[in-house]
Parts: structure tokens; sequence; C-alpha cells
């Protein structure tokens, strides 16, 4: 898999010891092929049940054939796909009984979102992925930070906190034929890297864009949902941060929270930052800016 996935690989749903923990740790060290990380990426997702998916089933899920499913547990080590999930039933853990969880699904996916950002503690164990992504940011003139449809609100937040102690910072999230043409301007402009946000469904316009920005000399870094995102090909940098999916709607508290923890990493690299801060803290009240 190329890209360095950085803050350990581990993008899934729950704890260390979570279905979803446990997959990725089975994928971990093993050169995938981009159909492969699609599969790998849909058991992430839907780690409770994979272990009692059929191949056909795993295949649609994925949106891949059959017998690529089947070359994917080879590529993991397995005789075929029944081997793999035969291993997969011995390692995870029964069910709880039905009526022992009496919680409703919002409280479910309250707490699934509270076993993310626990497991984004325990990656944040080693800062060394994460001082290394805010020293890039904070040396690139301009810094382009990229963000489309799902994303684009993280990026935008990223953005808005970045401004206060960046002296340029370029929002990128409308796509469209002019997204490649402001990813030229920036560099044009002087810069080195490129943040991206990128979430479910991941649209094929971000990795083109990415593939642009690499290819124009960009270093990029990007927070996903996984660390076998489509991303992942082409991001020099990835940090994973899972999303809930217990909902209509995939939520996004652990990437949301990884970005406030990367503008603290980019604030460390930034000498002038505290005096920024404090420059528009004194500009806010006397304009009366914000209501006390």
């Amino acid at each position: 898999m190329s890209g360095t996935s950085g803050a350990g690989a581990n993008g899934g749903t729950g704890g260390a010891d979570s279905p979803a923990a446990r997959l990725q740790a089975l994928f971990e060290g093993h050169r995938l092929t981009p159909t492969q990380r699609r599969i790998a990426h849909s058991m992430v997702r839907r780690a409770p049940e994979v272990p009692f998916l059929s191949s056909v089933e795993l295949a649609e899920l994925a949106g891949v054939s059959q017998p690529s499913v089947t070359r994917f547990a080879v590529a993991l080590g397995f005789d075929g796909y029944p081997a793999l999930r035969r291993h997969l039933r011995e390692v995870t853990p029964p069910e709880p009984a039905a009526g022992t969880d009496d919680r409703n699904e919002y409280q479910q996916a309250v707490l699934a979102e509270i076993e993310n950002l626990r497991h984004l503690a325990e990656v944040l164990a080693d800062p060394a992925p994460v001082a290394e992504a805010g020293r890039l940011l904070a040396g690139s003139r301009p810094l382009p930070v990229l963000g489309l449809r799902a994303a684009a609100a993280q990026a935008h937040g990223f953005a808005y906190f970045a401004a206060k102690v960046h002296p340029d910072v370029r929002l990128l999230n409308e796509g469209g034929t002019m997204l490649h043409d402001r990813v030229g301007a920036a560099v044009r402009a002087g810069a080195t890297a490129l943040l991206c946000f990128a979430l479910p469904r991941h649209p094929r316009e971000v990795v083109d864009a990415l593939t642009h920005a690499k290819e124009a000399g960009l270093t990029v870094v990007t927070v996903a949902d996984s660390a076998f995102a489509p991303v992942a090909k082409v991001s020099d940098l990835l940090l994973p941060a899972a999303v809930g999916t217990g909902l209509a709607f995939d939520t996004a508290c652990a990437p949301m929270l990884l970005g406030r923890v990367l503008l603290e990493a980019m604030c460390d690299d930034l000498p002038d930052a505290q005096a920024r801060l404090e420059e528009f803290d004194a500009g806010a009240v006397a304009r009366g800016l914000f209501v006390e």
C-alpha cells in the first residue's frame, strides 16, 4: 500500500480489541492492490457482520467481483475465502444475548463515537506522525486545505482556525474544473504541502486532485476514515480517524478532533502563533466582535 499510514493503521471503529481493530491488524503488513484495499475498507466498515458473509455477499458489499474476494483472502495468507471467514469467526467474540442491551440506536451511536475517540487517543500515544504533519503544514506558504462533500465541513473548520495563526491558508471546498487550477495556483505561489480531509463516500475528484497535487510536487497530508481509504495511495502521510456508521449519515467526531490536534501541532511549529492569536483577540475586543 503506497503512502505513509501515520498515527497507526487502525482507522476502524471501536477500541483496540474491537472487530474493526482486529481486522486492521490482520491487514497490516500486506501490500494490497487498490481493489483489495477497497475490500479491506468495506470489511472494516461492516466489521461485526463480516465473519458471517459469503464471498458473494462481501463482493457485493465492496462492489468487486467474487474472484477478487478469493484473491484477497489468498493475499492475506489463507487458502481461500472460507479459511479467512473461519479465522474471523474464531477470533470474533459472541454477540450479547438478545435483550441484554436495551440502549436505543441514538445511545448506541454516541457510545460508538466514544469508542472511536478512545481509539484515537490510543493511536496518539505515538505523537510523531502528527508532529511531522504539523511541521509540514506550518512550513507551507500558502497552505491549501482540501475537503469536498462530506469532508467539506472538516476542511472549513480547520481552515477557519488555521487562518488565525498561519499567514496564508487557502480553503478548497468546491470541486469542479477549477479545482486543479486552484491547486496549481497554490504551487506557483510557493506551497509545499496540502492538507486533505477525506471521508466516505470518497469523491473521485478528491483522488484526482491529490494525484495532481503530488505530480505538482506537493507533500500530501490526509486525514481519512481508514488507512485503507481510496486516498491512501495518493497521500504521503495518512492519519486515520474512524467515522461512526450507526446512523443514517456517518458521524465524524474523531476526524474533527484529529483536525484540532493537527492545528495544535502546526502552532507548535509557528513561532509567532501566540502573537497572532493575541493580536486577533485584541482586535476582536476593540471591534466588539463577540458577545460576552
